[in-house]
């Protein structure tokens, strides 16, 4: 018998996926369940209890002793608890127990999680309710201990959502009815389902974990308050691609291991541009599936990472001065024969329909942008966006070369007659052959690239769940192919309607488009002269969740209600509060006992250098001691006077009325007063001897892995 490689063997080795559901259960039972997966059907209670029987055998045969319903609340990271199999017997033995309706609905507390309103604390009742699109899988921790996690929604006693999983799966069936509706008029008689494909690849930091530990900004916040700049950052780009370290290698090799027991396609991975980043991507898999291995993926990078001495930083910048971290959410349409919806094919100029899903997209994607910069944004995520590598807070779309200039001749003329061709890439080199060329180059300067046969989606922040931004793309493109099959169903002659519809589309809306350096000032003004918002921060994006035309869409597609939208609104301008004010209080405790004392403890050596040296020679020079006297003290004093006002208008924040005015309370002033406090305290680091200096700095943390 042939021996398999280690992928083979190990290949969701502890999920409860297809394959082992119709090796378990009744062919009836696996048939019946497959057809409420694939048409969206109810959960029946007889097929559930053969489920979770065949569940139950499965886990305890690989040592679970306890199952959880894993689910997602608004917390953005997921929650589980854990109940054992054990049910009692009258002869006071036990025996091991897992009914379906154990399976279909468990009870948490629905209070203590972030709700926006819609759960006071005296009404804690809440639903989790499994959702059978995700499989079961098995978690186990360094005791030995194993898990059933079996994937669920989480929603209120009133039924309303209180997860990140229940609208994105609203989401999904909106535009996959909006999609066949379109597809029908098409002649697609053969396609029931469209579903949304997403591939998220994750950045990362690995630092050691030892100096990690000595810095209460990494701990508490995840990112650096203070440091400066090293001799040497990204500006070589000798990380880029580069030779992946041995104690690096290791990690990502348990890492992969272990994403791939767990069902998750971990495909790539590489060293990013920042010394210390990294990068992982899997293949994709429906939008549904990929965001509960995303949301695996990153507990395992930083469960993988101490194994091995490491942290692990998912904050979207967790070191100033070089590249922050993102995740690239690839989105695209496919249905259920096999066929993406947006791929142009070699001669897009012809293909129509492709054409019209384009302009959809492009139409719904001009017309949200603050809520899909809102989407995509976490407080870290305004440290990000416009920086470095990241993409502006400016929404726009790339398109490339060939689709523009298909575009373009629709709007001119009214139809395109060709499309350009990539040709071929002579090297120069005999040797070599000639490489085919795209019909088109890659921008990563933009928010908003296509990049072959799907759009990317570069804003999304590292540590945030990609359900968000994925509900409201598919929402928004949703009510545009809506508006698009209501009046192209009315039309007398559809082939002539749908061009007219391509072409208004496009016109109307093709400000949103934009080939060039996303980076460049030039921009910023063309964008402010195009009318394209530019929303700095997230406290300035939170709005568009509750504009009127927001709750009008996603309560047309029932994916969230105007209680559900203002719930999560408040729970942004929260999120943000808590989060600026846990950094400001971090900052407060390190300056007053770290840094101020040791910057004390090296100016009063410097005092007493000058003292013993002059004591001996008082002709001797110590104007270099002096100098640095001088120049520590005045540093010193601006660091003092900044950590009062930082103090001070902390305590102000917490007196504000919780919410949006606390949210911009924290924006406009607190935020300043820290960089206040940080700017003094970054030069004294360039100034302190190191071996006075009270935590690891950006060489130490960057470098030293």
């Amino acid at each position: 018998m042939e021996k398999k490689n280690v992928i083979e063997e190990i290949f969701a080795k502890d999920v409860f996926n297809d394959a082992v559901m119709r090796e378990r259960l009744p062919k009836p039972i696996y048939k019946k369940l497959r057809e409420t997966i694939d048409k969206d059907l109810e959960l029946d209670a007889e097929m559930a209890n053969a489920v979770a029987h065949a569940m139950k055998e499965w886990a305890l045969e690989r040592g679970a002793t306890h199952y959880t319903h894993w689910f997602q609340p608004m917390t953005g990271i997921t929650a589980e608890k854990h109940d054992s199999f054990i049910s009692p017997t009258s002869d006071g033995g036990v025996i091991l127990e897992f009914s379906g309706k154990e399976l279909i609905k468990g009870e948490p507390d629905a209070s203590s999680f972030p709700s926006g309103g819609l759960r006071a604390t005296f009404e804690a009742r809440g639903y989790t309710a499994w959702d059978c699109t995700s499989p079961a899988f098995l978690k186990k921790d360094a005791s030995g201990s194993v898990t059933l996690c079996i994937p669920t929604a989480f929603c209120a006693y009133t039924g309303e959502a209180l997860d990140k999983k229940t609208p994105l799966l609203r989401s999904m069936e909106a535009i996959s009815e909006q999609t066949v509706r379109v597809l029908r008029l098409f002649g697609h008689e053969d396609v029931n389902n469209v579903s949304c494909c997403v591939g998220p690849e994750q950045e990362y930091f690995l630092i050691d974990r030892e100096k990690y530990l000595q810095r209460d900004d990494l701990i508490f916040t995840g990112r650096t308050l203070f440091g400066a700049m090293p001799p040497k950052g990204q500006e070589l780009d000798d990380h880029y691609f580069g030779n992946i370290k041995e104690r690096i290698s290791a990690f990502m090799k348990e890492l992969n291991e272990e994403c791939w027991k767990l069902g998750i396609l971990a495909k790539t991975q590489h060293n990013e541009v920042a010394p210390a980043q990294h990068e992982m991507a899997p293949i994709y898999s429906t939008a549904n599936i990929a965001t509960d291995h995303n949301q695996l993926v990153m507990e395992l990078l930083k469960k993988v990472a101490k194994r091995h001495g490491l942290e692990c930083l998912l904050h979207e910048k967790p070191f100033a001065g070089v590249n922050g971290s993102g995740k690239h959410d690839n989105w695209s349409l496919v249905t259920d024969t096999g066929k993406n919806l947006l791929d142009p094919g070699k001669t897009p100029h012809e293909n129509v329909q492709f054409l019209l899903f384009l302009s959809a997209v492009i139409k719904a994607v001009d017309e949200n942008a603050p809520l899909l910069r809102m989407s995509a944004s976490n407080p870290g995520n305004d440290h990000r966006l416009g920086a470095n590598e990241a993409p502006p807070a400016i929404i726009s779309i790339y398109l490339g070369e060939q689709l523009e200039d298909v575009l373009a001749q629709l709007i001119e003329t009214g139809e395109a007659k060709s499309s350009k061709q990539g040709g071929r890439l002579n090297t120069g080199v005999n040797t070599l052959p000639d490489l085919k060329k795209d019909a088109t180059d890659r921008n990563r300067t933009s928010p908003f690239a296509f990049t072959g046969n799907k759009f990317e989606f570069r804003m999304v922040a590292s540590s945030l769940s990609v359900a968000g931004p994925n509900t409201v793309l598919n929402t928004i493109v949703a009510d545009v192919l809506k508006e698009m099959a209501d009046e192209l169903e009315k039309a007398d002659n559809f082939e002539l309607a749908v061009h007219d519809l391509i072409k208004r589309t496009i016109a109307e809306h093709q400000r949103v488009i934009f080939n060039g350096n996303g980076y460049s000032d030039v921009w910023v003004e063309e964008a402010k002269r195009r009318g394209l918002p530019n929303l700095k921060t997230m406290v300035d994006a939170v709005p568009a969740m509750v504009d009127e035309r927001t709750i009008a869409i996603f309560e047309r597609h029932h994916v969230l209600s105007k209680a559900e939208l203002e719930s999560r609104a408040e729970i942004n301008y929260e999120a943000y509060a808590k989060a600026i004010n846990i950094e400001a209080k971090t900052m407060i405790n390190m300056a007053a006992k770290r840094y101020i004392p040791a910057i004390i403890r090296y100016t009063t050596q410097l005092a007493a250098s000058i003292g013993a040296v002059t004591s001996v020679c008082a002709e001797a020079d110590v104007s270099v001691q002096k100098e640095l006297l001088i120049e520590c003290s005045s540093l010193l004093a601006k660091a003092q006077k900044a950590l009062k006002e930082l103090k001070r208008v902390t305590e102000t924040a917490a007196e504000k009325e919780e919410g949006k005015e606390q949210a911009h309370y924290f924006k406009d002033v607190v935020v300043p007063a820290m960089a206040e406090l940080r700017a003094p305290i970054d030069e004294l680091e360039l100034l302190v001897d190191k071996e006075i200096w009270p935590v690891p700095t950006y060489g130490d943390l960057l470098f030293e892995v």
